[in-house]
Formats: structure tokens, sequence, C-alpha cells
């Protein structure tokens, strides 16, 4: 059984889907939760949640378009020994009609955040001999589309990023690896696809969507020390697309 007590989360978006589902799993395992989010109203909720099921978490929010409010949420987490690089934003759009701005955010909270924290945390941690970054990425990283392609480019850099940390920090007992979900039952994906979202699970093997719940499962034993040997790696969890089943 996983034990995080005496460890602190910085779990970035937080508040919704599988930010919300990974904050609970590590204050479940004893983690003291510093969950991020933009609704300061749902983020007392999870921190009414959290702290009503006998766990640690306070709610801090930042605008992860801005460098500096990332610094500031930075330095408002402090010393953390689990960040779990959860926000994003994703407009499936094609290429003519993705504009600058969106391009430049999707960079901005996808990318450049992970990249702004990692760089103000992770040599603390180093500097400690210990900590863990687990990065939320997206199958979108390496599955070529006709729609969304800055959202998958921004995620694969995270990817890159992933591997990079891992080399620059993985000789100080700091361990960085990732998830790639495929389709998974959130509000975003409920907002874009309405009552059509099942119909994404029938493009992998197991028939259905993800529930925000098994991608967190997944976070938990990358966080835990029965992953003590897993560093750079990326964990693909989408039911086996069909496509990545082909030989």
């Amino acid at each position: 059984m996983t034990d995080l007590h005496g460890l602190t989360a910085l779990v970035t978006g937080a508040t919704a889907g599988i930010g919300r589902a990974v904050a609970r799993k590590l204050a479940d395992a004893g983690a003291e939760v510093i969950a991020h989010g933009r609704d300061p109203h749902r983020g007392a909720e999870l921190v009414d949640e959290i702290t009503g099921r006998g766990g640690r978490a306070r709610f801090v929010t930042a605008d992860l378009t801005d460098a500096g409010e990332v610094a500031r949420l930075a330095e408002t987490a402090g010393e953390v020994d689990i960040l779990v690089n959860n926000a994003g934003i994703y407009a499936l759009t094609s290429t003519p009609d993705t504009s600058a701005e969106s391009f430049d955010r999707h960079f901005a909270i996808n990318t450049r955040a992970p990249f702004l924290l990692v760089s103000a945390l992770a040599p603390a941690m180093a500097k400690r001999g210990h900590g863990v970054v687990v990065n939320i990425t997206s199958t979108a990283a390496t599955s070529a589309a006709p729609i969304g392609t800055a959202y998958g480019a921004s995620k694969a850099a995270v990817e890159l990023l992933t591997r990079s940390w891992a080399t620059e920090f993985g000789a100080a007992g700091v361990r960085v690896n990732a998830v790639a979900p495929g389709p998974v039952r959130t509000a975003g994906t409920e907002f874009l696809r309405g009552d059509s979202v099942d119909t994404l699970g029938r493009m992998n093997i197991r028939g259905r969507v993800g529930e925000p719940e098994e991608i967190a499962e997944i976070v938990l034993f990358l966080v835990d020390d029965r992953s003590s040997y897993m560093n750079g790696a990326v964990m693909l969890a989408n039911g086996g697309e069909r496509s990545s089943m082909v030989a």
C-alpha cells in the first residue's frame, strides 16, 4: 500500500477531471496536497472534500499563461516532494483555424508552465536527494491527426522534456516520468463531444473511454517506490488504441 505521509505534492489543474482524481488519490495516500486551479469555489470544494476524508490540502490559484504567476505558484508551494504537471488546454482546430494567440496559449499552459515549475522546484528536490515529477501528456503527442495540432505539439514537447529532465536530475535522486492518456471522460471531453464522448472508446481494444481515477492510479504508482527503477518513461493509458496495436 502506498504511504505518502510526510510528503508534499503540488498538482496543477487539480479542480477537475484527471487533476482532481490525482489530488484525491495522493491525499488519501497521506500526502499533503497543494491543489492548483483557476476557480476558487471549486478549489474550496476540493479542499473540503479532502479534509473531510481526513486528508490535508490547500488551494492556490494562478494563471499559468503568466510566467510571473507560475513563479509565484512555485514560491507559494515551497518545498515539494511530488510535482504533477496536469493542467492543460486543448482546442481541436485545424492549423488554418488556430490563431497565433491560441497556439501561444497552448504552449504557455501545456509546456512552458511545467518547464518553469520544474526549473523552480526540481533543484531543491535534487539537493535533498529525492523527488518525483509526473507529467500528464497525451496520446496526441505521438498520434498524428488533422486537428488539434497545437495541442499535440505542446504535449510532444513535454514528452521530450520528461526524458531530458530524467537525465538532468535523475542522478541526484529525482525521478521524472509521464502518463499519456487516451480519451478520458472529463468535463472538458464531455463539453466538446456531448453525448458522443463514449464513441471515442470505439477506437481502442477496451472499447471504452478511460476514467480519471484510472489515470490517477497510474500517477500514484509513479510517485511510489514501487516504480523506483522507472525514470524518463512515458506510460500509455489508452485502452490499446487500434492503430497502436498494428505492427
